[in-house]
This record gives structure tokens, sequence and C-alpha cells, in this order.
């Protein structure tokens, strides 16, 4: 069986809760699109790379952004950012890492590999989900992406 994927925005949160808000966050903004939610960083490397092993790499619906935690619990979010930026096929998908951490040294890694903006969680809901709702209506509506 051929592997589907199909996202507009690709949600990479081992947070159950923060998961669900931003898909809230998304839906009460009315952000278009489809909002594909997986767990770890394996997960979202085998969508895309598994994907891409059965069908034209133009066959497929590649994110249009990528909003990534950094603190998973399989493979890191780094190690994720790493893998996608090294891969000429992916290493244009926008990549936004929104995480709880403000260390510098993760920005600057996160930075170094690529990564389009680095976002930290606000602790508030009602701020949690105005930083997710302007997120996806920056990448989904004011951003002009690459063809693929």
């Amino acid at each position: 069986m051929q592997p589907q994927f199909s996202a507009d925005i690709l949600l990479v949160e081992d947070n159950a809760n923060d998961a669900e808000l931003a898909q809230t966050a998304l839906r009460d903004r009315n952000i278009p699109g489809e909002v594909v939610h997986v767990s770890d960083g394996d997960q979202l490397l085998d969508s895309i790379f598994l994907a891409s092993l059965y069908s034209s790499w133009h066959e497929i619906k590649i994110p249009k952004v990528i909003l990534l935690d950094l603190k998973l619990k399989t493979t890191s979010g780094l190690d994720v950012l790493r893998q996608l930026k090294a891969d000429i096929r992916a290493r244009t998908i926008p990549v936004v890492v929104f995480t709880s951490s403000d260390r510098d040294i993760e920005m600057i890694e996160s930075y170094n590999l690529g990564v389009n903006s680095y976002v930290i969680k606000p602790a508030n809901a009602q701020e949690y989900m105005q930083v997710v709702g302007d997120i996806g209506h920056y990448w989904l509506n004011v951003n002009q992406s690459l063809p693929h």
C-alpha cells in the first residue's frame, strides 16, 4: 500500500493538550487548509520521505508549513530539522520551530540548520492560541510558497 500524505500545516507536537490548542486556534481563525498532527519526529520524517519513495515528489501535497516542537520523545526537533534541510527536495518546506525553549543555543542551532522562524510558546492558553493563529495566517494567507 502506498503511503498517503496530505497537509497544508503539518503540526509536530507530542503534547496532546498543546496539539489540541493549536488545532482549535487554527479552526477558530478560519485558517484555510488541512492540518495534520503527528506526535513525534519519526512520524514526520516517515510521512514525508516514505511518501516520496512511492510517488513522484510533485504528486505529493507538500505542507505549506511545518510547525515543529523541539522537545519530542523520539527524534528531537533539531534532528528532524537537520534531516529535512539536508534533503534537496524537503529543504524548501518552511519550518517554524514552536517550542517552550528560550535557550539561545537551540535558537542559534535552529537558524544555522535553516529554520524559517523560531517562536517561543506562550504559557497562557489565550496567547498560545493567538500566536498559533497568527502563524497559520501568515504562512497560509500572506506568504507566497514555492511551487513543488
